[in-house]
């Protein structure tokens, strides 16, 4: 399972935002520097109206959704790359997920300590990002130490990654992060011995107070930290009231909508985060139904039908004859797949078939 990592300065809000997306009070949230050490991990549901459409159609009550897994990472503090604080411990921590929710705090209060003395978004992503480039360039100092020897007798392979390195270093130097660099797929290829920490997605998370959830747009600071992933890391923001979210857990999901609504909001922050996530980690949805459930399935985008089914065993990727498909918004339009297949929205497709997100699929294979 591909994992999102929960990243940014100590108490900012990454343990009360985790705690609110996995619906429970699992990680401690305490108003000090360092509260989490070891990293938290929760298996979170993909909200998905679609599969409540399908459920419909199929006459079945049981619905399995989409899974990611989030992982509340410990706070990193200027001179992180150079081990200050737990820098060792996040950077090690980084290495092993796939994509970044990068949270930042938007909002004033002189109760909650803040480990820079004051309110500033951009400084504090600034922070953040300068300890990862550091530590890549780093990356890239023993990869090129690694690879002194062959360089020096000019071995092909060492001298094109020798060339790669070195638009890194530029790119890195001038701080940028390496996801932003335009590399060629083969290119990306020789630089991926250096682990680099920039290279995985990002998705900022602001977070805000629970009276300013009604019109986020109108607060400068969450204005500047989207401005900011925009322009220097060309990536989305998502706003969130992590205090809000966590409080939330407490309650029914019937509870949770109509205290949202009383204050102005149609949908909670974290299932808009968890879909962004989702979306972040190259994941698409596929559904499949019997007579018992409607389940939904992740794959990577791109991914073939033999892998689809592959997702759900093993056997029926090896013995793959066909993928009987529909799309979901075509099967509740029709209403069931005997109409489907009257009105042509039916189909039958070959194991290298691209999966499209929201498809159902019936598999066949050789048992």
């Amino acid at each position: 399972m591909l994992k999102a990592g929960i990243v940014g300065l100590p108490n900012v809000g990454k343990s009360t935002l985790f705690n609110g997306l996995i619906r429970s009070h699992k990680a401690p949230a305490e108003n000090y520097p360092f509260c989490t050490i070891e990293p938290n991990l929760g298996v979170v549901a993909v909200p998905d109206p679609r599969l409540a459409a399908v459920a419909q159609v199929a006459h079945v009550k049981s619905q399995v959704p989409a899974t990611i897994e989030f992982v509340d990472i410990a706070g990193l503090v200027k001179g992180a790359s150079r081990g200050e604080g737990l820098g060792n411990k996040f950077l090690s921590h980084i290495r092993e997920v796939d994509a970044l929710i990068h949270v930042v705090r938007c909002y004033e209060n002189p109760d909650v300590v803040h480990v820079t003395g004051g309110i500033d978004p951009v400084r504090d992503i600034e922070i953040v990002n300068t300890e990862l480039v550091l530590a890549d360039l780093e990356a890239l100092r023993r990869r090129r130490e690694r690879i002194g020897k062959d360089l020096k007798s000019a071995e092909k392979h060492a001298v094109a990654e020798s060339h790669v390195l070195d638009k890194l270093e530029a790119h890195l130097n001038a701080g940028k992060p390496a996801a932003t660099l335009q590399l060629a797929r083969e290119e990306w290829d020789l630089a991926r011995p250096c682990f680099l920490l920039t290279t995985r997605p990002t998705l900022y998370a602001a977070n805000i107070k629970e009276e300013a959830l009604a019109a986020p747009d109108g607060e400068p600071h969450v204005a500047a930290v989207r401005e900011y992933a925009r322009t220097h890391h060309a990536c989305d923001t998502a706003v969130v009231c992590a205090q809000l979210e966590s409080d939330l857990a407490d309650l029914s999901p019937e509870e949770a909508a109509q205290y949202l609504a009383e204050l102005g909001v149609s949908e909670s922050g974290v299932t808009l985060l968890i879909r962004k996530a989702y979306e972040l980690l190259g994941l698409r949805t596929f559904f499949t139904f019997n007579d018992q459930e409607v389940r939904a399935w992740t794959v990577r985008a791109g991914d073939t039908a033999a892998r689809a089914a592959g997702t759900i065993h093993t056997d029926f990727e090896k013995g793959f004859i066909k993928a009987e498909r529909i799309h979901w918004a075509d099967l509740v339009k029709c209403g069931s797949v005997a109409a489907a297949r009257e009105t042509g929205h039916y189909s039958h497709e070959g194991r290298d078939y691209p999966v499209r997100d929201g498809d159902v699929l019936l598999f066949k294979f050789h048992g």
